[in-house]
């Protein structure tokens, strides 16, 4: 099998100009190094193609893939993660992962909570701020937690994100939407536990990895799993496995992260964050459907490594999930 690898490489985006903020969410050379080195491992040809124009050229060019390993981050728009998949449907490409509808979907936090708060996923109240006018809608007391609505890696997510009284909003969105030229998720500060559910597969195939609780420690910033936090997560965060057999709030938090999955039709691998409200019921934060996958610092292959997994299985039962949903074979 002849596998394209496409991918958003920091280091590129860094040469063009783009902050370190900015280029956040890209990928360093051992995250593509790891996934080729486990594709190689299943017998895989590999093909590095890179970022989104690189893989409309060499489609232009005639370049064909028996299927395509995408983790495209994409740039501009909130439907920024749905461009490679659109790209490869054009062309009659497949490939690894949830297709453009999803993709654009799940990266807006508030169109996400609406559809599985419709399918009966347990979500906390929300309001998306993109004006003033907006918080006429705000149906929810104080303290208040605000984040971008279409960002990843906590970005926008530090101490100011906690807002502690309904005046300070406006200020506190309003920057917010300044600085990342998108609406503001505003929704009430949860302060139980905290967790994130790996999960490979798709529709009724899919399955935890398991379950893992985020623990802050006493230098991370208070009570958020920030931007910060997570880039400096050596010495600020702990992460423990969950025995759901024995620990009812983990396992009810395992059930909401995979009807989430489930619910909005989420394929082959990533990951479902969960944070429990003041009662410890678990409530559904987002998803990551293109969870980031660097074989030592990422969140899904930490959790899978915890729960017995290594890297080269992750890798395995994300490709096992694909071929088999297109038919393929593997190897």
């Amino acid at each position: 099998m002849r596998v394209g690898l496409t991918y958003d490489l920091k280091r590129d985006y860094l040469a063009m100009g783009f902050s370190a903020e900015a280029a956040a969410e890209f990928d360093r050379d051992d995250t593509i190094d790891g996934i080729e080195a486990a594709l190689r491992a299943l017998g895989c040809e590999t093909d590095r193609i890179g970022h989104a124009k690189r893989l409309t050229e060499r489609l232009v060019a005639g370049d064909r893939w028996d299927l395509v390993f995408n983790i495209c981050e994409g740039v501009r728009g909130v439907g920024r993660e749905a461009q490679v998949p659109a790209i490869l449907d054009l062309y009659g490409v497949p490939y690894v992962f949830s297709d453009p509808l999803v993709l654009a979907l799940t990266l807006h936090k508030g169109m996400t909570k609406r559809v599985v708060r419709d399918a009966g996923v347990p979500t906390s109240d929300f309001c998306v701020y993109a004006e003033v006018a907006d918080l006429a809608d705000l149906r929810f007391g104080a303290p208040y937690f605000i984040k971008p609505v279409a960002e990843g890696t906590g970005k926008g997510c530090t101490a100011k994100s906690v807002v502690r009284t309904r005046e300070g909003l406006q200020e506190a969105c309003d920057a917010l939407v300044a600085r990342f030229g998108q609406p503001a998720l505003i929704e009430p500060l949860l302060l139980g536990r905290e967790f994130t559910t790996g999960i490979t597969g798709t529709g009724r195939m899919a399955r935890a990895i398991g379950t893992m609780e985020v623990i802050l420690l006493e230098n991370a910033e208070k009570g958020i799993y920030s931007y910060a936090n997570k880039d400096h997560y050596e010495d600020r965060v702990v992460y423990r496995l969950c025995a759901t057999a024995v620990d009812p709030i983990a396992a009810a938090a395992e059930r909401v992260a995979l009807d989430a999955w489930r619910a909005l039709g989420c394929c082959d691998g990533g990951r479902v964050d969960i944070r429990c409200d003041a009662a410890e019921s678990p409530q559904f934060l987002e998803v990551n459907p293109l969870a980031g996958l660097n074989p030592t610092h990422s969140d899904l292959p930490i959790l899978a490594r915890l729960a017995g997994v290594d890297y080269a299985t992750l890798i395995r039962q994300i490709m096992e999930s694909a071929c088999q949903r297109l038919g393929l074979r593997l190897g």
